[in-house]
């Protein structure tokens, strides 16, 4: 242990030196509340090594912080006491490119004696991971990222707010090459920044609403996957700014059009081979794929509340918009809250499935977390896939919808965390400090825009992510 130890400073001692050689002058620590904003402490590169070993402290009250910086409580967190220390991961340590000077890396947290902090997110994500490792499995996650780029007002916007202006930066149709010929530079400059930060983009185009565009990146460990759509937020926000833009990842930028998701993609392996590949199997999925997918499924309405925490997020949430309202699943169904994705015959590894539902107001860590406890429990309780749904559900009749089995999924926040705070298998897999601290940002949120129209909603939360 003791030379593991020195090891370690010895290691973060050649980083520190590294960066320092590269003209990083600080490095930035990062992890996700539970309302899904990213939060920093910043140490200049020299101490990194201290960082490392000792930690960096912090309060555990961030665990009950809401989107707009109130505080609340649960039962085992809130209030002025308590510390606990970050420490970054420094195998995940990147130069920014698009920050001078500026290196990032995540954190994990833990209390002064050492201990994991039981309302770590990133650590629930990792220990899922492990637990679908002891069972054979191995997950390989990535994320489709969205936002909106509008011009930065050059002074004190005119307006906030409902009635603040929107000035988009381009004109052209959605998904058109004109917006990729309007924002070029820019979107050259994104797609350069993540790949000399060692993002590996699939895809990068416009999307549907005004000004919005769209990130794929590759897949890989759920940790991992993670930390990458934090980098990629960030290093968007930075490179927006550097253009004299802003970039908007909420929900709902403007109530009323199609809204910002950032699904999910998921593909399972057992000793190296997919097992979406199986042949003669249903839709080409291994028992244990179906079985998975099926718990994913039948959690959805309580997933809802990690991947969808905002009140924004449910007026993104509309029928026959794409983001997969009703509680089903369909092969290359977009309109299906879990889509599988067959890929290419000829590639072992184009079978994958996407949960449609989730936006950029979650926590990502949170999110791979509760997706890989449902799934994981869907095999524990040999959970069957019912038929795939083809076409929009949101056209068919009550009675029709009905008769297929297909039911709305929580159309409010409130509705999802009632939804949350029954579920076992999650209780379960989170642990009660982390679960409540979660329920107890959920209903603060839902009581602080209790009385808000959604206008105001789209208009308070728009800056937020």
């Amino acid at each position: 242990m003791g030379s593991r130890a020195a090891e370690q400073r010895q290691e973060a001692r050649q980083l520190a030196a590294r960066l320092s050689a590269e003209g990083v002058r600080n490095v930035a620590l990062t992890w996700v509340d539970n309302a899904g904003i990213a939060r920093v402490k910043t140490v200049p590169a020299e101490r990194l090594a201290a960082a490392a070993e000792r930690g960096v402290g912090m309060s555990p009250v961030f665990d009950v912080f809401t989107s707009d910086d109130a505080i609340t409580a649960s039962d085992h967190l809130g209030g002025p006491d308590g510390d606990l220390r970050l420490f970054p991961d420094l195998e995940r340590v990147t130069t920014l490119a698009a920050q001078p000077g500026w290196a990032w890396a995540p954190a994990d947290r833990y209390d002064q004696l050492g201990l994991p902090h039981p309302a770590c997110q990133r650590q629930f994500a990792r220990r899922m991971t492990e637990r679908a490792a002891a069972a054979g499995l191995e997950l390989r996650m990535g994320f489709e990222t969205e936002w909106v780029v509008t011009r930065a007002p050059a002074g004190p916007a005119a307006a906030t707010g409902a009635d603040e202006p929107l000035d988009y930066p381009c004109t052209g149709p959605a998904y058109g090459m004109t917006r990729v010929v309007e924002l070029s530079d820019y979107l050259r400059d994104v797609a350069e920044a993540l790949s000399v930060q060692g993002i590996d983009v699939l895809q990068l185009h416009p999307e549907y609403a005004p000004g919005q565009f769209e990130v794929t990146t590759a897949p890989g460990d759920p940790v991992r996957a993670a930390d990458d759509v934090v980098l990629v937020r960030e290093t968007i926000r930075a490179i927006s700014l550097r253009h004299g833009l802003r970039a908007s990842f909420a929900p709902s930028v403007v109530a009323g059009q199609v809204g910002n998701g950032c699904h999910l993609h998921l593909s399972l392996y057992r000793d190296g081979t997919s097992l979406h590949r199986t042949t003669d199997a249903p839709w080409g999925l291994a028992p244990d794929a179906s079985a998975f997918l099926g718990g994913i499924l039948g959690a959805l309405p309580a997933l809802l509340a990690i991947g969808c925490p905002s009140p924004a997020s449910y007026l993104r949430l509309q029928p026959s918009h794409w983001a997969g309202v009703y509680q089903c699943w369909g092969v290359e169904n977009r309109e299906a809250a879990l889509r599988l994705i067959t890929g290419a015959p000829d590639d072992p590894d184009g079978g994958h499935a996407e949960v449609k539902t989730f936006d950029a107001a979650a926590n990502p860590y949170l999110a791979v977390g509760a997706v890989i406890a449902a799934g994981l429990h869907g095999i524990e309780s040999a959970t069957r896939l019912p038929e795939p749904q083809t076409g929009d559900p949101g056209v068919l009749g009550v009675r029709e919808r009905a008769r297929r089995g297909i039911v709305r999924l929580p159309a409010t926040l409130t509705e999802a965390a009632d939804r949350l705070e029954k579920s076992a298998p999650l209780y379960e897999a989170m642990g009660e400090v982390l679960h409540g601290a979660v329920l107890a940002v959920r209903r603060a949120e839902e009581a602080h825009f209790a009385e808000s129209d959604d206008d105001a909603i789209a208009a308070a939360t728009r800056w937020r992510w």
